[in-house]
């Protein structure tokens, strides 16, 4: 297992773009299943999630090509198979997303229980739910190794429905929007999820030719069809990245530009890091965000003198994957604020590393968090325990005195790219224990297909 070693308290300088949005890879991947030819796709991050992803593609009968400056193409004429890989769906959550492409190929998906970061229940009811509504059935059995397998079926095929979800959840409204694109006849999806990256998904399956109304509300109407046209599409910019760094150059008190940034994606957490005392200069023009250096990071009141609430919810709302990015942001500005992580039990479990390093945090119960700083953190080791977490406490170790050693850093690699390169091109002090990065090896290289 690799680690960072952090030498922090290095005031960092310079300019860093944003990758692809990994959230919005992760479906077009599973829906490029849908094509019977060849499907490019640019701007693709090149991380541990999206490597999984193409590998359970390849798995499946895809030909995919060695990734080439952020460029990749699938070719899935020859998908047959209709089972998920175990050891590959478990580790990634977005292998769920597989499940309403292979019914529309296959007629049959048999999904494995997926993975991902260990945040809390992430409930797949929704999922489930929905593919049942276009005309799936689901089973459930637990293999002799313990393993649980899902196993969906539609013999006759996909047909159009309404659809209420049950939460507006994103990647079941994935599932359902890649379901009801091969659905036969018309499909509405009420209580959508709409984030960016649906919206993007939304782009890709209407270059391939599926006409879809409402792509941004939480109402959708998708006519099904059963010719999907080989396409090209863009990737788009990821905002949690955007809102990682950003907390980056705050935490630090550093002069950092980021660059090819959507800033019309970015306006609720701007909002928030602008409660927090953190200013910054939005050239929508330039796709750019500069955030200066040594700021005076002071806390907003709320209106009366009352303690601010920094709270995620539903997009267009503060997104939740920037909730541990807040809280060490909030533990280097003067005041107290009140974190409220409404959607998983234990995100905020990794604050206790945080209070180790000298963050002065009261975890009031499992969603909520009040934080007084400034507090001066200290080098400590510490382990990552998922992406999100994980990046909060490299940023945490970049504003620390002192050296830092971080483990489990496989769960940073998944949602981040080359981030210790990235880290270290704007000075920082950070190594990879390992001395060579295990690069993704492509599963058909030197092979002949």
């Amino acid at each position: 297992m690799s680690s960072f070693v952090v030498n922090g308290g290095m005031q960092l300088s310079g300019t860093v773009p944003v990758s692809g949005n990994k959230n919005e890879a992760l479906p077009i991947i599973a829906a490029s299943i849908l094509c019977h030819g060849t499907v490019q796709l640019d701007n693709m991050p090149d991380i541990g999630d999206v490597r999984s992803m193409l590998t359970i593609a390849s798995a499946l009968g895809a030909t995919v090509s060695v990734m080439k400056n952020h460029t990749v193409s699938i070719n899935a004429a020859l998908v047959s198979t209709s089972t998920l890989p175990l050891e590959l769906s478990s580790a990634i959550r977005g292998s769920i997303l597989f499940a309403s492409a292979l019914l529309v190929r296959t007629g049959n998906a048999g999904i494995p229980q997926p993975g991902g970061d260990t945040i809390g229940r992430r409930r797949l009811d929704t999922h489930f739910l929905v593919l049942r509504a276009l005309g799936a059935t689901v089973s459930v059995k637990r293999t002799k190794t313990g393993s649980v397998v899902y196993t969906l079926q539609a013999k006759r095929g996909l047909r159009g429905a309404e659809v209420h979800l049950d939460e507006a959840s994103v990647t079941a409204t994935e599932n359902a929007i890649i379901a009801a694109a091969g659905a036969k006849g018309r499909t509405t999806i009420t209580n959508a999820a709409s984030e960016p990256h649906v919206q993007g998904l939304c782009r890709f399956l209407k270059s391939m030719g599926v006409m879809i109304d409402g792509a941004g509300s939480n109402v959708l109407t998708i006519n099904g069809t059963n010719r999907f046209s080989p396409t090209r599409h863009t990737i788009g910019s990821d905002y949690i990245e955007a809102g990682s760094f950003i907390g980056l150059a705050a935490a630090t008190h550093s002069p950092i530009t980021i660059t090819n940034v959507d800033i019309q994606d970015m306006r609720m957490i701007l909002f928030q890091f602008e409660r927090l005392g953190v200013h910054v200069d939005a050239d929508p023009a330039r796709k750019s965000i500069s955030v200066p250096k040594r700021q005076n990071m002071i806390m907003k009141r709320d209106f009366f003198g009352a303690i601010p609430k920094i709270e995620d919810n539903i997009w267009p709302a503060f997104p939740a994957d920037l909730i541990s990015i807040m809280i060490v942001v909030a533990s280097q500005a003067k005041g107290m604020c009140l974190v409220h992580e409404k959607m998983f039990e234990s995100r905020l479990f990794f604050v206790d590393k945080l209070i180790a390093m000298g963050a002065q945090i009261v975890l009031c119960d499992p969603h909520r968090a009040v934080i007084a700083g400034p507090s001066t953190l200290v080098g400590a080791t510490i382990n990552s325990p998922d992406i999100r977490a994980g990046m909060a406490l490299l940023i945490a170790a970049c504003a620390a005195r002192g050296t830092s050693r971080i483990h489990n850093i496989e769960q940073i690699d998944r949602g981040y790219e080359k981030i210790d390169d990235r880290l270290l091109k704007l000075g920082a002090g950070i190594s990879r224990s390992t001395e060579r990065r295990k690069n993704w090896v492509h599963p058909f290289e030197g092979k002949k297909i």
